[in-house]
């Protein structure tokens, strides 16, 4: 897949693919390429009967993070963010589901090395855990959504059973989730993302400027 042209006649530039996830740095994380893939990734492992993306869920959960009361303006920025990037590892481990303990804990080891990459270079330091509780909960209650909205009353999962959001789920294409969301990060982490992400560049160059310049 290429980017949308720029401008009139402009080139269409290849999007950056998250690949390997053994290999995931902050200063390798392509946010458009990001909101492509979780836009094409389904939820529940497409156990949906519409059509609901990775994407149309991060920005749903952060829209209804952002409508909380009791929050000032900078911890309600930075827990929206924190929502849109939460299942920002999903683009890398697609929902596969691990066949074995070993390949469980791989599994949780790649996705814990991601969501660090990519919180890192959205600019994000790890969140307090009131507010990791408080997204767990809105996020919960998204997944109750989606069993009402999208999943035709899907039993729930095993375990406390959350009431769902008042706003209902609205599906939307690949496409439109993928600038919807794209939108919505560069609303909520503007410059600081781009400064935070020059600045892993560059520890990483010189950290391996060090290690070639070490006499043997």
């Amino acid at each position: 897949m290429k980017r949308k042209r720029s401008g009139k006649g402009g080139d269409r530039q290849p999007l950056a693919w998250p690949g390997d996830p053994e290999g995931v740095t902050a200063d390798g994380i392509d946010f458009a390429a990001l909101a492509h893939v979780l836009a094409n990734t389904c939820r529940n492992g497409g156990r949906c009967r519409r059509y609901h993306s990775v994407a149309a869920h991060s920005v749903f959960v952060s829209e209804e993070v952002a409508a909380l009361d009791g929050l000032g303006d900078d911890d309600r920025r930075t827990l929206a963010l924190h929502a849109l990037v939460a299942d920002a590892p999903s683009a890398w481990l697609r929902g596969r589901m691990p066949d074995s303990q070993r390949a469980a804990e791989r599994a949780g080891r790649l996705a814990a090395g991601i969501d660090a990459a990519v919180r890192t270079a959205a600019g994000l330091d790890a969140l307090p855990e009131e507010h990791a509780e408080l997204l767990r909960f809105v996020t919960r209650m998204a997944a109750a959504s989606e069993r009402r909205d999208v999943m035709e009353g899907a039993p729930a999962d095993s375990g406390v059973t959350f009431p769902p959001l008042r706003r209902r789920i609205r599906p939307m294409p690949p496409d439109r989730a993928a600038e919807a969301w794209l939108a919505r990060f560069r609303k909520l982490a503007g410059p600081e993302a781009e400064r935070r992400k020059r600045i892993a560049a560059n520890a990483g160059k010189d950290a391996t400027e060090g290690t070639d310049g070490k006499e043997g």
